[in-house]
């Protein structure tokens, strides 16, 4: 087994490689006066099970091709089998087309990699899961759900809501609150296509009052949609609010959003490279998602079952 790594989340990297035992194969990554990356595998892969880390976040056009030229680059090494591991799927919000003559952009991301040569990809909590079929080549779907369960369990003595910011997340919400024995609800929320990234949230719909409001989602981008939804949890009368995404964004933005709303805690993992935002809005913890790459990437080196780490609850 050889991993490789991109240069957007080092952290990360690191420690999966921790975990696996070894460490990332050594790469010489450069970029031109032009703009142009360039790249050069420092050790062979012929014959090898190569793994390619990259996460996608701020620059996330620039990583994209990184990954792209490395998967290409092991390709043309005459790897065995080369796995994209994209903790983050970049595009995954635009995997559909919700007005006319639109792309579909997530679907061309897959469609890239297995151009460049990857084998297979790897990714944890798609934003649909539809997208384990945009390619004709295995997709294995991991889920930081077992992190989340951890950190809640036993938290709280009085009763728990696990809350969906929408109607479209109701069944991760679902095998959320199964493990901790709580109602689960959802927000009803109205998003105008054509102005990104603004949320009307209207009402909620489940038990709410009296209880510990647990808001789950997959990303975390401008907080727009958690704030609008923290808001209305409040006022129908949520002991406390807590904000669960597997994946913490964080622009600019997020910081006004997400600072003046009654929030008492985010917790985030780390498929990305966390800025500074986080610092300044202080009630975020970042928990680690290595150990459920690591696991899921020995499985697939031994050709043994990934959804088995999950007891198949990676299917959300």
């Amino acid at each position: 087994m050889l991993l490789f790594a991109g240069s957007s989340n080092p952290e990360l990297a690191e420690k999966v490689a921790g975990e696996l035992g070894t460490t990332l194969a050594l790469v010489d990554k450069k970029q031109f006066a032009s703009g142009e990356i360039y790249i050069r595998l420092e050790e062979s892969a012929r014959g090898a099970d190569c793994f390619v880390m990259q996460s996608h976040s701020n620059g996330v056009n620039f990583t994209i091709m990184e990954q792209l030229l490395l998967v290409d680059a092991l390709k043309r090494a005459s790897a065995k089998r080369i796995t994209a591991v994209l903790p983050f799927y970049p595009y995954s919000r635009q995997d559909k087309k919700a007005l006319p003559r639109e792309p579909i952009s997530a679907r061309l991301i897959g469609d890239l990699f297995i151009t460049a040569g990857a084998d297979r990809l790897v990714s944890i909590d798609l934003h649909t899961q539809q997208i384990q079929g945009f390619i004709d080549e295995p997709f294995d779907h991991l889920t930081a759900l077992p992190l989340f369960v951890n950190y809640f369990k036993d938290k709280f003595k009085e009763p728990v809501s696990i809350i969906s910011p929408d109607a479209g997340g109701v069944k991760r919400a679902t095998t959320f609150a199964k493990h901790l024995e709580a109602y689960v609800g959802f927000v009803h929320k109205k998003r105008d296509p054509k102005i990104h990234n603004v949320v009307e949230a209207f009402t909620v719909i489940g038990e709410v009052e009296d209880r510990h409001a647990i808001l789950v989602d997959d990303i975390i981008d401008t907080g727009g949609t958690i704030a609008a939804a923290a808001k209305i949890l409040k006022e129908k009368g949520a002991k406390t609010v807590s904000v669960v995404a597997t994946h913490g964004i964080f622009s600019d933005l997020s910081v006004e959003n997400l600072k003046n709303a009654p929030i008492d805690e985010i917790i985030t993992t780390d498929t990305l490279s966390q800025n500074g935002n986080i610092q300044e809005l202080g009630n975020v913890k970042v928990l680690s998602v290595s150990s459920i790459i690591a696991n899921a990437l020995t499985s697939i080196f031994a050709d043994d079952s990934v959804s088995a780490l999950f007891m198949g609850e990676n299917v959300l």
